[in-house]
């Protein structure tokens, strides 16, 4: 019998070792360093949490992973506070800027920049004609008379057929005939009928006192009332005749510098939005621009916005309704340059680090308003609406009349000036930003969804963000309270003996729930591929 005997290795460790007192220069610092002291009030906890926030939205690589992320907070959508385009309630110009933070600037003459855009008069004098032909061929002659023949068209609808006829044989005639002189005209993308859409987060408005009454009161020193107030998120939704877009954006009209003047003067809302008559409505943080991601053509020229629903305001004031323009205007543009903005990896809380400009038109073909937009800034979440130095600009125009009518198969009172402002805006040149990052909080190696080599994630990443884009209600609803829950169960308590199995009674909130708070969706066991059963039978998620 053989015996094998297993020796250990033994170090041995000389004592000195265990209590060497040499020391590490790097440990030491010529002056002490001390870890900072951070302010433990409620406010910059809140804000410290706000910047992380910020942070990670910003390290997001593409721009569809970057719309998932604003929406990771909420399974069934966000409390919106609804600013359509074809529903202006009355007094709504102060609460627009407000929440776009916008001065507005009102003046027959448009911004001293369009004094550089030269216009050959001849170019002129045959576009008059052309233009005349198309209005006198549209107005008093087809003028679509099948579609005018349907039945219960309101005089709103009318108005937008007609308009959109005119618009399509406006923009047709001007763009052909400026064409040859101003090339950029030749490789803009129009879009008829687009979807715009845009969200944003707004601060500095208080808190509705019901919902005051159900929080706990929160008493430290040093709070002040402006505190209090909550951020609401605002939506555009609007639906312009046409736009037009090119590869490279518009020269900006005044300085960052300029943009930051006190002068600038912003009216400040502290109200709630509802006493202007605002809708709440449930939906999800959606940014589009007319188009999808990865479209070239990303930078917006100009739009042509409707004005059929002005005939439905019954107020019967005259500045009102100037007003009304005026509010259309600054939020179609910075809807719409908003959009833009997060499809170049910009959101509401990062902004942006460049001016963008865009050019609105409200027409119905016989009277125009013209706008010039420049969106400085689109950071106006929680105390950045007060201590934000940027100021976005809007120059305006009041209503002005293309003719006066037609007799005899024959324009009357034709304007020209109106003619001259739609030449500078078609002529008004897109630029390159010498030495600026359009898209520096995007990846530079996978901009959008399309980038990413792996076929899956490409394909899982396309189908979120276009049913985020949809905002199509969820299969299962929200739970409410119904009216009787309400009267018998909350308010009165007259009904201790049911079985408590509604969310309210488990004190349980709905709206808690968050986006990826959801089962994956499974993989037929023919469909499945041969994984190991560890890998479980579910599709693989990628959220960002």
């Amino acid at each position: 019998m053989t015996i094998f005997r297993l020796q250990k290795s033994v170090r041995l460790i000389n004592p000195k070792q265990l209590f060497s007192t040499a020391t590490v220069e790097s440990e030491y610092t010529a002056t002490p360093e001390y870890p900072p002291i951070l302010d433990l009030s409620k406010k910059e906890a809140s804000k410290r949490g706000r910047l992380a926030r910020d942070e990670i939205i910003k390290e997001v690589k593409t721009v569809e992973e970057k719309q998932i992320k604003l929406n990771m907070h909420k399974y069934w959508g966000f409390r919106m506070y609804m600013m359509l385009e074809n529903h202006i309630p009355y007094n709504n110009l102060p609460l627009a800027q407000h929440v776009t933070r916008t001065h507005l600037i009102v003046n027959n003459d448009f911004p001293k920049y369009y004094e550089n855009i030269g216009v050959n008069s001849s170019i002129s004098k045959s576009l008059k004609d052309e233009l005349t032909e198309a209005l006198l061929l549209e107005v008093d002659g087809y003028r679509k008379s099948y579609d005018l023949k349907k039945k219960d068209l309101k005089p709103d609808e009318v108005d937008n057929l007609i308009g959109s006829c005119l618009v399509r044989q406006l923009n047709r005639v001007i763009t052909n005939n400026l064409c040859r002189s101003y090339s950029h005209l030749k490789d803009i993308q129009i879009d008829i009928d687009p979807r715009i859409e845009a969200s944003w987060s707004c601060g500095g408005m208080n808190v509705p006192k019901l919902l005051k009454d159900r929080q706990k009161p929160i008493k430290e020193s040093g709070d002040s009332t402006e505190e209090d107030a909550a951020n609401r998120i605002m939506t555009y939704i609007g639906n312009p005749y046409l736009t037009l877009r090119s590869k490279e954006p518009l020269p900006f009209v005044i300085s960052e510098q300029e943009a930051s003047d006190p002068a600038l003067e912003v009216p400040f809302w502290k109200y709630d939005p509802r006493v202007v008559s605002l809708a709440i409505d449930y939906r999800r943080v959606v940014n589009i621009p007319g188009f999808w991601p990865g479209d070239k053509h990303q930078f917006g020229i100009l739009q042509y916005l409707k004005r059929g629903h002005h005939l439905n305001r019954t107020f019967g004031d005259a500045e009102d309704d100037a007003e009304a323009l005026h509010r259309q205007g600054i939020l179609g543009s910075f809807g719409w340059l908003s959009a833009q903005a997060s499809h170049l990896g910009f959101s509401t809380f990062n902004d942006i680090t460049y001016p963008m400009v865009a050019q609105t038109i409200i027409t119905n073909g016989k009277y125009f308003s013209f706008y010039t937009y420049q969106m400085n800034t689109m950071l106006l979440y929680s105390e950045n609406i007060t201590e934000n130095p940027k100021r976005n600009v809007c120059w305006a125009t009041p209503e002005l009349k293309l003719y006066e009518n037609i007799t005899d198969g024959k324009l009357e009172g034709f304007n020209e000036d109106i003619l001259s402002k739609l030449v500078k805006f078609y002529a008004n040149t897109p630029c390159q930003r010498l030495g600026i990052n359009l898209t520096p909080y995007l990846s530079q190696k996978e901009k959008v969804a399309a980038d990413y080599e792996d076929v899956d994630k490409r394909k899982w990443l396309e189908k979120e963000y276009k049913f985020i884009t949809s905002n199509r209600p969820r299969h299962q609803l929200l739970d409410e309270i119904y009216a009787w829950e309400r009267i018998y169960k909350v308010i009165h308590k007259t009904r201790p003996m049911d079985k408590r199995v509604r969310p309210f009674e488990l004190r349980q909130k709905p709206t808690d729930r968050r986006y990826d708070e959801r089962k994956p969706e499974y993989i037929p066991r023919k469909l499945r591929p041969d994984l190991p059963k560890r890998l479980g039978r579910n599709a693989k998620e990628y959220f960002p």
